[in-house]
């Protein structure tokens, strides 16, 4: 199978995406005075989340890393309190999928530690961990969490070995991870999940690209390219497709795409350039576009990922004189939609001790929510308790819609525990409750459309003539408008009027498909039963 190269321009193709550009912060928008880590250890050193900012941070005797609330730009006292329970240097932080309070850790002391972050501004350091995961025989460099289940950590450390820990215990130091995976023979540099957490792809420091069932550690395919040296991998979403950045034979940065059925050979390949910092890819599953952020210098590249070939799209390069050391990206929900805000970077620049936001912005004229660049993503609600991935049961993420004041959909069942002897004879009994659920949904949302059709007609004639007078004129008794300036304002209520209507018909469609996928996630759950 020959590899094809990608041309760096390749030829005009259609996007809605062909003129996204980056918005860096303006001065009282960065984050001031922040002392930045000087490890010089391959990781972001930063996490965020719609409520804070944490930054791996210098601290005599042992490690640190300060959280800032998200709004709290401008200088930093240096006071500030941090997080500092760690006797060495902190290698990774990561913030819970589904907790923006609980934030973990890992350090060159081979510990990984889990904190509560008070919902109040800090007033002194943290020292103190909810839970100590011990387990690791050297320091631990990359954690990683379960993207649809709560509680269930990853780490990989110095000692070859992946550690799966379920964190649903009430014991706050655990010795044994519920399963350590060995198959690698050097430093794993990095991993990644696919969209439902049933696969898992490593990197590492071998020059192999592992893919493996988290929960058996048994390894399912192996790549190994002499042409590219592997650093970082990650998983396209649901493009069955892999993604890893690295260097070629001649020591040019390069990424490569691979099928995920098949790594034998690279999909694509594409050098970047000389340049030797490493490259951070991130993928956005909403609007199949691929960042590229590189490592020692201010660029940010991105592609659109195309099903069929060419499958790398270059779109353009945001450039910036200030070169950074870490990366931190805000989640979907924290994003400001109005602005049609697609991607946040949060960009560590160590030489002026500074952290700078970059929106990436698709450019609109309409100031209304943008249904096409914003679809259902995934929210801040867990799809599977601990214990159920751990069990086999595999479940994509709880969508939720990023429309203002739309409500989260919750696809976990609140059904009752069941012995496993009568499983068999119990199932048709769930599933006539599940269907019985979604009738008295169905029912319930009929009976509130049938009470507002038994109002008498007095109401109904003085609601319409309300809105009719909506916008301060009667459509049916105003005369005719006779000169320019009345036409203008009657066509200017009209517009008015029809976008009212449109957002009235927008937030009934949103209601419409949470109903749906409500149905659709009781019957998913009833056929496991």
């Amino acid at each position: 199978m020959a590899i094809a190269k990608m041309s760096w321009h390749p030829q005009y193709r259609s996007s809605k995406f062909r003129h996204v550009y980056g918005k860096p912060a303006s001065k009282e928008k960065c984050y001031d005075c922040v002392p930045i880590t000087c490890s010089v250890h391959d990781n972001h050193f930063c996490t965020v989340n719609p409520h804070f900012i944490a930054v791996v941070t210098e601290c005599a005797g042992g490690g640190a890393f300060l959280v800032i609330p998200i709004h709290q730009t401008g200088k930093l006292d240096p006071h500030y309190p941090r997080v500092c329970g760690h006797k060495g240097n902190v290698l990774d932080i990561k913030w819970s999928p589904f907790d923006d309070f609980v934030i973990a850790s890992c350090s060159e002391d081979a510990t990984v530690k889990i904190w509560d972050i008070p919902k109040h501004l800090l007033t002194r350091n943290i020292t103190s961990a909810r839970k100590e995961l011990l387990g690791h025989a050297r320091r631990v460099g990359l954690i990683e969490w379960h993207p649809t289940a709560s509680n269930i950590l990853f780490s990989t450390g110095y000692d070859y070995k992946i550690m799966i820990w379920n964190l649903d215990t009430k014991e706050p130091v655990i010795q044994n991870p519920v399963k350590t995976i060995s198959c690698h023979k050097d430093v794993i540099l990095s991993m990644s999940f696919n969209t439902d957490g049933s696969l898992l792809a490593t990197a590492c420091r071998d020059r192999k690209i592992r893919l493996m069932d988290p929960r058996s550690g048994a390894v399912l395919q192996e790549a190994s390219c002499k042409s590219h040296r592997v650093n970082k991998v990650l998983f396209l979403g649901n493009m069955k497709k892999l993604l890893s950045t690295g260097t070629s034979r001649w020591n040019n940065r390069q990424i490569a795409l691979w099928a995920q059925g098949d790594l034998s050979v690279p999909l694509a390949e594409e050098d970047l350039d000389g340049a030797s910092g490493l490259l951070f890819p991130f993928y956005d599953s909403d609007t199949h576009m691929l960042y590229v952020v590189s490592k020692g210098d201010g660029n940010i590249r991105y592609y659109e990922i195309g099903a069929e070939k060419p499958y790398l799209n270059y779109l353009t390069e945001y450039r910036s004189p200030l070169p950074q050391k870490g990366i931190g990206i805000m989640p979907k929900r924290g994003l400001d939609v109005s602005a049609c805000e697609i991607f946040r970077f949060y960009k560590l620049i160590p030489g002026k001790s500074l952290i700078e936001p970059v929106s990436m912005i698709v450019p609109r004229r309409s100031e209304s929510y943008q249904e096409d660049i914003y679809p259902m993503t995934a929210g801040a609600q867990p799809a599977l308790t601990a214990q159920e991935w751990l069990n086999g049961i595999n479940k994509g993420p709880v969508l939720v819609s990023l429309r203002p004041g739309s409500e989260i959909l919750n696809s976990m069942s609140q059904f009752p525990a069941k012995e496993p002897s009568l499983r068999s004879t119990e199932s048709n009994w769930y599933q006539a409750m599940t269907e019985r659920m979604a009738m008295k949904e169905i029912q319930k949302q009929s009976g509130i459309q049938e009470m507002r059709g038994q109002k008498n007609m007095g109401e109904r004639f003085q609601e319409d003539r309300q809105m009719r007078l909506s916008n301060g004129f009667d459509v049916f008794e105003r005369p005719p408008p006779k000169t320019e300036n009345e036409l203008l304002q009657m066509f200017y209520r009209q517009q008015d009027e029809i976008r009212r209507l449109r957002e009235l018909v927008n937030q009934r469609d949103i209601q419409i498909t949470q109903l749906e996928l409500e149905i659709r996630n009781i019957h998913q759950d009833s056929g496991r039963y």
